[in-house]
């Protein structure tokens, strides 16, 4: 459990710097090499491999080597790992919604 709460951590702190939300949200198009992210940024590319390895050690993105060039790759099973921990919360959410739903038609049939 601790371990995967140190991941959820891990992941969320990724998640929020907004350059890495923006590289995140460009690899869901496909994978891309570090000059292709970099090029939106008005950072160096060392900066955004930086960010890049924060989003891997989070388990975010994975990176393969094909001849001379290292695509990252977005990993969808991380990002379903983070949905699934919100949706245990909204669905709990949206439960509690449906019960005071229920009460106020109740009450409103009632007067």
């Amino acid at each position: 459990m601790a371990d995967d709460d140190e991941l959820l951590d891990r992941a969320f702190a990724a998640l929020a710097d907004p350059a890495r939300r923006r590289i995140v949200a460009r690899l869901s198009r496909g994978p891309a090499t570090v000059n292709e992210l970099a090029e939106p940024f008005a950072i160096t590319k060392q900066a955004v491999s930086k960010h890049i390895q924060v989003l891997e050690s989070a388990g975010l993105v994975t990176r393969t080597r094909d001849a001379q060039r290292r695509p990252v790759h977005l990993n969808p099973a991380r990002l379903e790992e983070l949905t699934s921990w919100i949706d245990r919360y909204r669905l709990v959410k949206e439960a509690q919604y449906r019960s005071l739903d229920a009460v106020l038609r109740t009450t409103n049939q009632q007067e």
